[in-house]
């Protein structure tokens, strides 16, 4: 007789890699899964999550999970708490792992065995993996590994993760362990006799009452205890009463038991260190000082030589490398809009396919070179320990306008793209900072805004009288403007939205090494991938739905001949909004048709051109960009306004620049903000705020500009 298998009973046994940041879990989850993986949110949290598939050394399949990095369980960020809930078997986000793989820097184990000793009590089958053991040897240290695994009473396997070297043998204890899945119980000698004796006693009552389960109480009460806020985790009444008592029985007994606790635990981990860890003092000839780079990439000058050569060099890659791949798109859509065009009759059907679903494509995709170059230098960076640095520079910069150096990073990304910005700053611990982070990160001039700036540049001299370095260095004034804004309202929301000092940075600096290849083809596919279906959907939604608002309702005499592109528009429901708005535009040296511009700029900045072109029924011929701008150009040039004044001054341009470098303009940006600060509130201050710094500054310069 046959019994059929639930769910639960078919599901792929799990194994959740656990370490602290820059251990290499990345590194050995790319190794085992490759590009059998994904990744999404945890569920009901904006912390990233990648899930893979792994053959076992037997052939079976392994679901592996990479938890976030943590130093320790009591947990100071999104992220970490994530890690912390998943061991302890109270996440909803995923089920507990039948294996934790303890991921350590063989060459600074001391830091990172602390977080090994609180897993080690949560009474789950471990191994420990000693990861880096090249760099160990290369700073002459030698690891007793039959030694350490006597010591902590699980098996302990030596890992190169950059080399593949030792993966086989990772594999073949996952798969032991998963067979043979008895949890080993070390003593819990890092817990102070007192407070082991106060917590073992309450045991059976917490268990009583569903605080803990079986297995991982003594932590899971010690925990609670020790945070002061624990009626968040949703504790009952009972519950409650009872961490309470036991808070304050621990208190009485010992004012200082929290920190005697550390304190004990670190003594195990220095006691372990000296038994197992020996100095060779052998070490290899060309092997790489960390300390001997460190004098010149952490000096107070040459560390900032060193890297703003670092950001120029990402900036030109930018600038002109992604030309390249950026045409390719370019003459790619151009090939698809002449195929539809060609296939199909003229009609509302055509117009949507090519200047709505295809357009809309175009301006999404087209900038996808430029961000993945954003993101290999970043994954270089981070690859070979450098980001580190960079954020240990920025530090001290950083604090004086109230953000934490972790805000580099964010800010950094968000030259590419605001989305990926925003999203970077789930790695930053403290929630002020991060709120503070997130609303200032669109204020760096992405990519997005290119397009408005060249046009405007082009349009505003002409180009006999207008050199290269003179571009470049508006180009260069408008980014140093984007970045100085940042820092004003960072300083200014932490003086009056979230005050207090930015907390103090805890950083490991992780030792050079050389960049893992596989890795950062691995993390430039996910960030593409991310970037095409998360802001793609958004994007060409809008762009379709700005299509028919440009198009409808039809001019009653759209099918003449006499009635110009211009008139459509301005008798469609985009163009009366225009109109409605002008008078709000006009004190800035706009008409209506720019203010449409800006309008259906809110979906991307880059449709800001687009809009133009179709406002004054500029024809694109054979995808010939260059063309395309150089007749836009000459068309703005031309633009009148009722008394005869040309409309596009240098004064109106430059206005309009200074516009989208403070201007929201980007939905997806705000629907990023709204899932990461999980509340409308934010998105809609950080559009309000925006958009008035952007009217009052455009406003400043028209003004004042027009007075001269």
């Amino acid at each position: 007789m046959s019994i059929a298998k639930t769910a639960a009973d078919v599901r792929e046994p799990t194994v959740a890699l656990v370490g602290n940041p820059n251990a290499g879990k990345t590194t050995i989850f790319n190794a085992l899964t490759g590009l059998r993986q994904k990744v999404g949110n945890f569920p009901g949290v904006t912390v990233e999550r990648k899930a893979g598939i792994f053959n076992g050394h037997h052939g079976e399949k392994i679901s592996l999970i990479d938890l976030p990095g943590t130093y320790s369980l009591s947990a100071r960020s999104p992220e970490e708490a994530v890690t912390r809930e998943a061991l302890m078997g109270s996440s909803e986000a995923l089920d507990h792992p039948d294996v934790v793989a303890l991921v350590v820097d063989a060459s600074n184990l001391g830091r990172h065995l602390y977080l090994t000793t609180q897993v080690l009590e949560l009474d789950v089958p471990c191994i420990l993996v000693l990861n880096m053991m090249d760099v160990a040897r290369e700073q002459g240290l030698s690891i007793d590994q039959e030694k350490l695994s006597e010591r902590l009473g699980i098996p302990v396997v030596a890992l190169e993760a950059s080399r593949s070297v030792g993966l086989v043998d990772l594999k073949i204890a996952i798969s032991r362990m998963l067979r043979s899945p008895e949890a080993q119980r070390p003593s819990l000698t890092s817990i102070p006799e007192s407070v082991r004796d106060v917590i073992v006693d309450s045991v059976p009552q917490a268990l009583e009452i569903g605080l803990c389960r079986r297995g991982n109480g003594i932590l899971r009460l010690l925990y609670l205890i020790s945070h002061h806020d624990a009626e968040h985790f949703g504790l009952n009444s009972r519950q409650f009463d009872l961490i309470s008592q036991l808070k304050k029985q621990l208190s009485d007994l010992d004012p200082e038991w929290e920190d005697k606790l550390v304190a004990s635990r670190y003594e195990v981990v220095e006691e372990i260190v000296e038994e197992v860890v020996q100095e060779t003092h052998d070490i290899p000839g060309g092997a790489v000082s960390t300390d001997r780079i460190d004098k010149w990439l952490l000096h107070p000058l040459m560390g900032w030589v060193f890297l703003a050569g670092l950001l120029v060099s990402m900036f030109f890659l930018i600038f002109s490398f992604a030309q390249v791949p950026m045409g390719w798109i370019e003459t790619l859509m151009v090939w698809m809009a002449g195929l539809v065009e060609s296939s199909m009759p003229a009609g509302d059907l055509r117009d949507l396919l090519i200047n709505g679903v295809l357009a809309g494509l175009e301006g999404i995709i087209i900038f996808l070179p430029q961000i993945l170059i954003l993101f290999f230098f970043i994954s270089l960076m981070e690859e070979t320990g450098y980001m580190a640095r960079v954020a240990f520079l920025m530090d001290r910069l950083m604090g004086r306008v109230g953000l934490n150096g972790k805000s580099f990073v964010p800010l950094l990304s968000s030259y590419a793209c605001a989305v990926p910005g925003v999203m970077a700053a789930r790695t930053i611990e403290d929630p002020k900072d991060r709120l503070i982070t997130i609303l200032v990160a669109p204020l760096a001039s992405c990519s997005a805004r290119l397009p408005v700036y060249l046009l405007m540049i082009a349009a505003m001299i002409p180009e006999d009288r207008m050199s290269v370095w003179v571009k470049v260095m508006m180009m260069f004034g408008l980014y140093a403007l984007g970045t100085v804004g940042a820092f004003v309202f960072a300083w200014v929301f932490r003086k009056f939205l979230a005050r207090g000092q930015a907390s103090p940075m805890l950083l490991e600096l992780p030792p050079y090494r050389a960049p893992r290849w596989r890795s950062v083809f691995i993390f430039l596919l996910e960030r593409a991938r991310i970037f095409v279906k998360r802001a793609g959907t958004i994007i060409l939604g809008l762009t379709i739905l700005m299509w028919a608002a440009t198009n409808y309702p039809k001019h009653p005499e759209a099918a003449s001949d006499a009635v110009s592109e211009g008139d459509k528009l301005e008798y469609s429901v985009a163009g009366r909004i225009g109109k409605v708005i002008e008078p709000v535009v006009t004190p800035l040296g706009y008409d209506w048709k720019i203010g449409i511009g800006l309008l259906t700029s809110f979906a991307a900045r880059e449709v800001f051109v687009s809009t133009m072109a179709v406002i004054y029924s500029v024809e694109e011929s054979d995808g010939d960009d260059d063309l395309t701008r150089q007749r836009i150009r000459d068309r703005l040039a031309a633009e009148k306004r009722p008394n005869g004044e040309p409309l596009y001054t240098p004064v109106v341009c430059l206005g309009i620049m200074v516009f989208y470098v403070f201007a929201m303009q980007c939905l997806s940006t705000v629907a990023v903000v709204r899932r990461e600060t999980g509340t409308w509130k934010w998105p809609l201050f950080q559009i309000f705020y925006m958009t008035a710094t952007a009217y009052v500054m455009a406003l400043l310069v028209y003004q004042i500009g027009s007075a001269f």
